[in-house]
């Protein structure tokens, strides 16, 4: 068993029951007569069981183990051993848990008894004085100097945490101040390009004759994509500010029909499938699911047929499976479809998902399914 793990009372009682032991069975083993020794053993055992008292006590503790000696050799002049061990505890716990007149006056009077014992006892004064500075100044500067380092130890322990505490805080600083120069350059560079997009559409669409529909339903597209967009980089902008409040939020799959939305406003058919009970997910997966949806549709409308694209999202107990099925239309750029499907695994990774795409055995369909493990319901 880990003594120093006992609470201080148990502990303070352990000590007072091994000074009783051990000033009792002195008493027992000094050979005196019965009477003689029951008396002394009752007045060793009760200020050694006043030991495990309170710290506040200290003092009075020390009071009593220094009368003891000094009555005993008053009444019997036999210089009987009564509590030697008690007054070394004695001295400790004063030099431990007290602090001025009653530190000093604990010493003083500890220092006093020894002196006096010895010198009842015919000891010459350096004699007495070296006494004294063992049985009561040594203990009294050891508890002095426990006390000592168990407050500095607290002090290092405070300054420690106070360093980490400046060192997590230096950090967040840091990265506050690193996501508002990112907010900054998205703020300066891309809202800058996309809302030149939107307006020039604008200028197209409102210059364009009205004979043309089909032209017209992309110039409102392009209008419709370039306004989204600036929605979902605002939002971005404020969660790179700190910006936690319902506005900042990101979308996730509550916002799937606005997505396939704009699909079709830009003349691609778009469906979405709903398989299985559908339950909540983390947001943070809420959102990437979403991200991969809207990649997902992108790479449709660039390298999709007219046919157009269907999404679907299967829930199972433990996994959401995300799938988009297109036939495959214009084949060139597919560096960017290349692009587009490492970013959808790079997202999926983040959240131990797996992906795979390619061409079914038609040689005509495109399929791209991602699927995300969730703890079961």
């Amino acid at each position: 068993m880990d003594l120093i793990k006992l609470p201080l009372k148990h502990q303070s009682w352990l000590v007072a029951a091994v000074c009783m032991a051990v000033d009792g069975g002195l008493v027992l083993l000094d050979g005196e007569p019965p009477a003689q020794t029951a008396v002394v053993l009752l007045m060793t055992l009760a200020v050694d069981a006043m030991l495990a008292g309170p710290a506040r006590l200290s003092l009075w503790v020390a009071v009593a183990q220094a009368v003891v000696p000094v009555v005993v050799l008053l009444s019997w002049f036999n210089g009987a051993d009564s509590n030697d061990a008690g007054l070394l505890i004695a001295g400790y716990r004063a030099g431990a848990w007290l602090r001025g007149a009653p530190a000093w006056a604990s010493l003083g009077v500890l220092s006093a008894s020894l002196m006096a014992t010895m010198f009842l006892n015919g000891y010459g004064p350096l004699f007495a004085v070296l006494v004294a500075a063992k049985g009561a100044l040594l203990p009294w500067l050891v508890g002095r100097y426990t006390t000592a380092r168990r407050a500095y130890l607290a002090e290092l322990e405070k300054q420690s945490a106070m360093a980490e505490k400046d060192a997590k805080a230096a950090v967040a600083k840091a990265v506050t101040e690193e996501r508002g120069a990112i907010a900054r350059d998205l703020h300066d560079v891309i809202i800058h390009h996309v809302s030149a997009i939107n307006l020039h559409a604008g200028a197209a669409r409102l210059g364009t004759p009205e004979g043309d529909p089909k032209l017209m339903t992309s110039l409102r597209a392009v209008e419709t994509s370039s306004r989204a967009a600036m929605v979902d980089l605002r939002h971005l902008l404020d969660l790179l500010h700190g910006d936690k409040s319902e506005g900042a939020r990101q979308p996730g799959l509550d916002n799937l029909d606005e997505l396939l939305d704009g699909v079709r406003a830009a003349g691609t058919p778009a469906r979405l499938e709903v398989c299985g009970q559908r339950r909540d997910v983390p947001e943070s997966v809420d959102v990437t699911v979403y991200r991969i949806i809207q990649e997902m549709l992108t790479n449709a409308l660039r390298h999709g047929d007219s046919s157009g694209v269907t999404v679907t999202l299967q829930y199972a107990p433990d996994s959401l499976t995300v799938a988009a099925v297109n036939v495959a239309g214009r084949g060139d750029d597919t560096g960017a479809v290349r692009r587009g499907l490492v970013g959808i695994r790079n997202r999926a990774s983040m959240f131990a998902g797996t992906t795979r795409s390619g061409l079914d055995p038609d040689g005509r369909t495109w399929r791209t399914v991602v699927t995300f493990p969730l703890e079961a319901s």
